[in-house]
């Protein structure tokens, strides 16, 4: 790295640490951001060279002047911006709580800072934990400056009635500012839950960064079907992760879904910690412009006996730039492993690019494992039959998009979030971004 771009990775570092020093949190959470604090400074700044980096420069986040802590104010969202579902609502401005958009009235959904002792207990106990800090650096931060978050607990045998729905809102200030958000989701043995998370933004041109690590536990038998959608305007600058434990028979269905932003990186971790544990996660990514989107998954097979599925599609537009890492590593002790992984990509312009690494790691003999990936355009044949029916080109790129990825949103079990995602993806699509 040249000296200039070192000393503005000092630069960003240091402000992180004044930013640690300025928040308050309740003393129980005081040994995790020690913590945090303690593997930040340590940390090596990620560039060219280091490979979970090497396609993601930092360089917009180390020019910004995040300085600032954001401050919940008043958003003119959209009308169709939200979900409409009855849910149990927890909404956050720039990562202050907001009573009066939210609906919460479930024992076991509450805030960091209003959990009672058994709660605090449960965050003490998973907080931090499931979360790997050596290999993912922007969490060993988001412990640093960690004063509240959710807790969703559900207890052995129990079943939440109704979604959790956790919105996060971003809204532009005079000032550059940072917001720090976290979620653990905890589900005891036999539990089941459902977890909608919803970051977006108003329409004017943002200028914030957002740090948010999702940690998960999922109980013996207990199921979790977790949605994760990135809608955010494309000057935000947002890191973020979902790291997740899976103990025996457990199962974990995730889906997300990501509109690219100036910089956007999202991780994803998967344990499969007890034997039978099953995960599948489709994803779903769609920069354009100058966008950068960045997905890294790694699902780590250590038991016998655990399945997982995961397919990513991509439609790239425009000059924009998409990275998709994802791996997946069987263990010598996981054998009887059946894991599959599928990364398709159609790029919408000659100026679009893609760098997808699909990964197997296996190290047992007796497994069943296949992965690939795919770059295509529009195909030619298709768009020509369509125009000949009286389309227009807008019309039949938009047709052809949706047909790319409309095979995931048809899979959604809410109808809600597939409602929702069909009416934002049509308005995209019919864009002159992903025409041809």
């Amino acid at each position: 790295m040249s000296d200039t771009v070192e000393t503005s990775a000092v630069d960003f570092q240091q402000r992180a640490l004044q930013l640690a020093g300025e928040q308050t949190s309740a003393a129980w959470l005081d040994a995790l951001r020690y913590e945090g604090t303690e593997q930040w400074l340590a940390a090596a700044w990620p560039g060219r060279r280091t490979e979970l980096w090497k396609y993601t420069p930092l360089n917009s986040l180390q020019r910004g002047d995040f300085r600032r802590w954001g401050a919940g104010q008043s958003c003119d969202l959209a009308d169709d911006a939200l979900l409409t579902l009855d849910a149990i609502r927890l909404v956050f401005v720039n990562g202050e709580f907001d009573a009066e958009a939210s609906d919460c009235q479930a024992a076991e959904v509450v805030r960091f800072s209003q959990a009672n002792t058994e709660q605090r207990q449960v965050i003490a106990t998973h907080l931090g934990k499931i979360v790997d800090t050596k290999r993912h650096l922007f969490a060993s931060l988001s412990n640093a400056w960690v004063n509240d978050g959710v807790l969703v607990h559900v207890p052995r045998n129990a079943a939440l009635k109704k979604p959790v729905y956790l919105v996060h809102v971003s809204t532009p200030g005079a000032e550059a500012a940072t917001v720090n958000q976290r979620t653990l989701i905890v589900l005891e043995d036999s539990a089941t839950a459902e977890v909608i998370e919803h970051f977006i933004s108003d329409e004017q041109a943002q200028n914030g960064f957002v740090n948010s690590l999702t940690e998960i536990s999922i109980g013996a038998n207990a199921a979790l079907t977790h949605y994760r959608m990135n809608l955010e305007e494309e000057h935000l600058l947002h890191i973020g992760g979902v790291h997740v434990v899976l103990q025996r028979d457990a199962r974990y269905h995730g889906f997300t879904l990501a509109e690219g932003s100036t910089l956007k990186r999202l991780d994803y971790q998967i344990y499969h910690r007890g034997q039978g544990a099953h995960a599948d996660l489709n994803g779903v990514y769609l920069p354009r412009n100058n966008q950068l989107l960045d997905y890294h998954t790694n699902v780590e097979h250590e038991v016998p006996h655990c399945t997982t599925s995961e397919v990513f599609r991509g439609i790239i537009a425009d000059s924009a730039r998409a990275v998709f890492n994802g791996r997946i590593h069987i263990h010598p002790d996981a054998q009887k492993t059946l894991a599959e992984l599928s990364n398709k990509n159609l790029l919408t312009s000659d100026k679009a690019e893609v760098d997808t690494k699909p990964e197997l790691e296996i190290y047992a003999d007796d497994v069943r494992c296949a992965h690939g990936a795919t770059v295509a355009q529009l195909d030619q044949t298709a768009m020509f039959y369509l125009r000949s029916r009286g389309l227009s080109e807008t019309q039949a790129s938009t047709m052809l998009s949706f047909g790319f990825v409309n095979e995931l949103l048809q899979e959604l079990p809410r109808e809600e979030v597939r409602e929702h995602l069909h009416a934002r993806l049509h308005t995209l699509f019919a864009k002159e971004h992903f025409s041809a």
